[in-house]
């Protein structure tokens, strides 16, 4: 018989999976696209310098001059990491690396069933939303009950725990 309560996870493991997911996911398809765009994402000097500046204590000379970035290769980035992160959606039911290694999966809020791509579509640009608010979308899991944060709201999702692990 199949367990019908639910476990939400939590600001703090699903920080973890996204911490991870950016070493594993993330990381790796940025140097690719550093590499193919010659050097020509952003300028990786000047950013060598900021943080020489701000560990110096210099943080307004830091500031003053931000490294150049070409929007081209920028939008790459987002949208290899964006259909990765959904292809892996689609073939873990829910999960990325980080929130298998966590044990933890996106589903569809009101039926607990894996997500359809318009769901991951829509929870992948409602990052967008949650950070453009000063990240109080996602902090927000933090002290709701259903521990949802405005993507999952935005595109009808939850993150639960693994079904085994709520037995």
């Amino acid at each position: 018989m199949p367990n019908t309560r639910v476990k939400y996870a939590g600001f703090w493991v699903r920080f973890v999976a996204s911490f991870l997911d950016t070493l594993f996911l993330a990381l790796p398809v940025a140097v690719i696209i550093y590499f193919l765009s010659e050097g020509n994402w952003f300028d990786f000097a000047q950013y060598q310098k900021n943080i020489a500046y701000a560990m110096s204590g210099n943080a307004g000379k830091a500031l003053a001059s931000q490294p150049q970035t070409s929007l081209k290769w920028e939008l790459l980035f987002e949208v290899s990491v964006l259909l990765i992160t959904m292809l892996f959606w689609r073939r873990w039911r829910g999960a990325t690396p980080g929130k298998k290694f966590v044990h933890i999966k996106i589903v569809d809020f009101k039926t607990h069933k894996d997500i359809d791509n318009k769901q991951a579509l829509t929870r992948s640009l409602g990052y967008i939303v949650s950070t453009l608010l000063f990240l109080i979308g996602f902090i927000m899991v933090a002290f709701r009950d259903d521990k949802r944060g405005l993507h999952d709201m935005l595109a009808g999702t939850a993150v639960i725990y693994e079904e085994e692990l709520t037995s």
